[in-house]
C-alpha cells in the first residue's frame, strides 16, 4: 500500500499562502464589528478637546479618567445599574422558567389543539412590540403596578421565542428517558429540571443570554411605565446623561457612561461564550 507523500515545494507554498489569506480575511471580518467597541473605549478616556479634534486621533494622547468620574457623579449611575440588574436578571430567570415548562408541555404532552396553540404562540413572535404598547400600559396601570419593578417585568415573564426554542430542543430528548424517570417515581417538575434541562443546557444558556441583553437594552417599555427617575434602568439614565452633557459638549462623558453600562452584558457573554456558541450552532441545524 503506497503512502501519500507530504506536499513539497510550490504546493506547500500555495497552501500556506491560502491559509494566510484566509486568516487575514477572518481578521478583517472580526475587526469590522469590533471597531465600534474600540472607538467607544478610546473615546471614553479622551479629553474634550481631543474628542472633537479633526482628524480624529486613534489613541488618546493624554488619557484621563475625568469622563468616567463625571458620568458616575452627574447622574445616579449606581442606582440605575442596580435597577437594570434587577430588571434584566428577573426577566431572564422568569423567561427561562416559563419557556422551559411551556416548551416541555408542547414537546412531550399530547392534547387536543396543541398544534394550534403552539403556532399561535409562534405567531406572537411576529407581532411588532409597538402594537401591544398601549394595551400593556393600560393593563399594567389598571393593576396599580406602574412605576414598579413588577410593572416593568410583567410583559417579560414569558417569551414566544423562548418557548419555541425550548420546544425545538426538547423534541430531541428521548421519550424513553422521561418514561424511565417517571417509573422511578420522579414527578414532572423533577423530570424537567433534573433530567431534561441538563441535556439542553446550551439552549438554556442561549435563551438566558438573549433575554438578559434584550431586557438590559430595552428602552421603550421602561420609558412608558416608569415615572420616577429613581426607578430608571441604565438605558434611560444614559439618555438623561446625554441631555445633561449636551450643553457642555462633553460627549466623551456620554461614551464613558455607555462603556460602563455595556460591561455587564460583555461579562455575561464572556462567561457563557462556549456554551452560548454551542447553543447557536445546535439551533442552526434544527428542523
Amino acid at each position: 500500500m503506497s503512502r501519500r507523500r507530504p506536499a513539497h515545494g510550490p504546493a506547500r507554498t500555495r497552501t500556506r499562502a491560502q491559509r494566510g489569506l484566509l486568516y487575514a480575511l477572518l481578521a478583517l471580518v472580526a475587526i469590522v464589528p469590533l471597531f465600534p467597541l474600540y472607538w467607544l473605549v478610546i473615546s471614553a478616556f479622551k479629553t474634550p478637546k481631543e474628542f472633537v479634534t479633526i482628524p480624529p486621533t486613534w489613541f488618546p494622547t493624554s488619557a484621563t479618567l475625568d469622563p468616567v468620574t463625571t458620568a458616575l457623579t452627574a447622574v445616579p449611575f449606581a442606582q440605575s445599574m442596580l435597577n437594570s440588574v434587577i430588571i434584566a436578571g428577573g426577566a431572564t430567570i422568569a423567561v427561562v422558567i416559563t419557556s422551559t415548562m411551556a416548551g416541555y408541555v408542547f414537546a412531550k404532552y399530547h392534547f387536543r389543539g396543541k398544534d394550534l396553540v403552539f403556532w399561535g404562540v409562534v405567531a406572537m413572535m411576529f407581532l411588532p412590540p409597538i402594537v401591544t404598547l398601549v394595551p400593556l400600559y393600560y393593563l399594567v396601570s389598571s393593576m396599580g403596578l406602574a412605576d414598579s419593578y413588577l410593572g416593568v417585568l410583567l410583559p417579560w415573564l414569558a417569551n414566544p421565542f423562548g418557548i419555541f426554542l425550548m420546544r425545538q430542543f426538547m423534541m430531541d430528548v428521548p421519550d424513553e428517558l422521561i418514561d424511565a424517570a417517571r417509573l422511578d417515581g420522579a414527578g414532572e417538575l423533577r423530570v424537567v429540571w433534573q433530567f431534561v434541562v441538563p441535556l439542553i443546557k446550551p439552549a438554556v444558556v442561549t435563551l438566558a443570554v438573549f433575554m438578559f441583553v434584550f431586557a438590559w437594552n430595552n428602552f421603550l417599555w421602561p420609558l412608558t411605565i416608569l415615572r420616577s427617575e429613581a426607578m430608571y434602568p441604565i438605558v434611560l439614565t444614559l439618555n438623561r446623561l446625554m441631555s445633561y452633557t449636551m450643553s457642555f459638549q462633553y460627549q466623551n462623558v456620554v461614551l464613558a457612561g455607555a462603556l460602563i453600562a455595556s460591561i455587564p452584558t460583555i461579562i455575561v457573554f464572556l462567561l457563557s461564550q462556549r456554551v452560548f456558541v454551542q447553543g447557536i450552532a445546535s439551533s442552526g441545524v434544527k428542523g
